[in-house]
């Protein structure tokens, strides 16, 4: 089995695996018990929340567990709506975010916030000063993601987040970090950002479990009520196997971020060499990108025709984010790919195990395709 769809899950790694299996055998009381089985719970919950908090460098009552990055993200701009929102109604956002951004902003919109999406150049960027020049004293939030899940450009977060904290220092700064965070080096302090979502399954833990960084001094409402964990903000019992396995993930990889950066940069340009010498297929590269996510074209094929033709020869990939089930991306429009390209590109992200000659039998695949498919115009 060849593996390429990294960015919709990855496996889960030994550490993760084992830590999990290991809480629901011998920690599984609730963490808000008061006798001692339940401080034990607590305790494993506290030392996966420090690693990750070591992980962002910053500290462990700032990161806040929940059921994943779509809650996280949901809780920061719906949060941000209440405290501010009263006074201050708008939102500047891009036009390429996650659903679980974008949804939640259309949804502010319909209910009378003002919404500024901010959308790719004629290169297929965003530009920081757009971002900036679009923040004003009626904004509340800026909401973008670092690193794009359908084509893997990099955001100028860090750089547009600085001047906007500048000049409008109440405005609340949120990043949907869940392609950037373990995979490129990064801080919460670098980032600028008041609010960062993170997700367990993206990184070789867990899924069902994610977390929100809140930074000291930002205040946040919960949108769901119950029994007050998380200091109130996430009420619902802690999933403490999930984020053991979450925690574990973390450890293990955060001492080779550099080393598991350079070998994605030697895939995907070897990806895109190899690409070269197959007539119809484009990388479709941009100046900033993570090496993680390599967003490939192949002419006048179905990009879902294309994916379970490799599916049938073990190969796995995407034809977009696994949130679109298949339909025509916004994003790729958004970034300025034409109804051919829209229709005929696929998505490959990696992870530290993949490897050069995979990648030459995904071409090989490709090239098989293109002689045995039928062709679109």
């Amino acid at each position: 089995m060849i593996y390429f769809d990294n960015a919709a899950t990855t496996k889960p790694c030994d550490e993760a695996v084992k830590a999990v299996c290991e809480t629901l055998q011998t920690n599984w009381s609730n963490p808000s018990s008061l006798h001692g089985l339940g401080l034990k719970a607590e305790q494993a919950l506290n030392s996966a929340r420090e690693i990750i908090a070591r992980a962002l460098d910053t500290d462990s009552e700032c990161i806040y567990f929940t059921s994943g990055a779509t809650e996280s993200n949901n809780l920061a701009i719906f949060s941000t709506a209440k405290t501010l929102g009263r006074h201050k109604k708008k939102i500047v956002t891009t036009a390429i975010e996650h659903p679980s951004v974008s949804q939640p902003v259309k949804h502010l919109e319909e209910n009378g916030f003002e919404v500024v999406y901010i959308t790719p150049n004629k290169s297929g960027e965003i530009n920081s000063a757009d971002i900036i020049s679009a923040v004003d004293d009626n904004t509340c939030l800026v909401s973008c993601q670092l690193v794009n899940n359908e084509t893997g450009y990099i955001l100028p977060v860090a750089k547009a987040y600085k001047a906007v904290k500048r000049l409008y220092p109440k405005v609340i700064t949120h990043c949907d970090c869940v392609q950037g965070f373990m995979k490129l080096n990064i801080s919460a302090s670098c980032l600028n950002a008041d609010l960062i979502s993170l997700s367990g399954h993206k990184i070789y833990g867990p899924k069902g479990v994610g977390a929100l960084y809140v930074k000291k001094g930002i205040r946040v409402l919960p949108v769901n009520f119950g029994g007050g964990q998380e200091k109130g903000i996430r009420s619902g019992t802690e999933a403490v196997p999930n984020i053991a396995g979450f925690g574990a993930a973390v450890e293990a990889f955060s001492t080779s971020i550099d080393e598991r950066y350079q070998k994605m940069v030697e895939l995907s340009n070897y990806l895109c060499q190899q690409a070269e010498t197959v007539e119809g297929v484009t990388v479709n590269k941009f100046s900033e990108s993570s090496p993680y996510i390599a967003s490939v074209t192949v002419d006048k094929i179905k990009s879902e025709t294309l994916l379970h033709y490799l599916e049938q020869k073990g190969i796995y990939v995407s034809s977009g984010s696994a949130c679109s089930k298949g339909k025509k991306s916004d994003v790729l429009k958004a970034f300025g790919y034409d109804d051919k390209a829209l229709d005929s590109t696929v998505r490959l992200s990696f992870s530290y195990d993949n490897n050069k000659f995979e990648i030459d039998e995904f071409l090989k695949q490709v090239k098989n395709a293109q002689a045995e498919l039928v062709k679109i115009n």
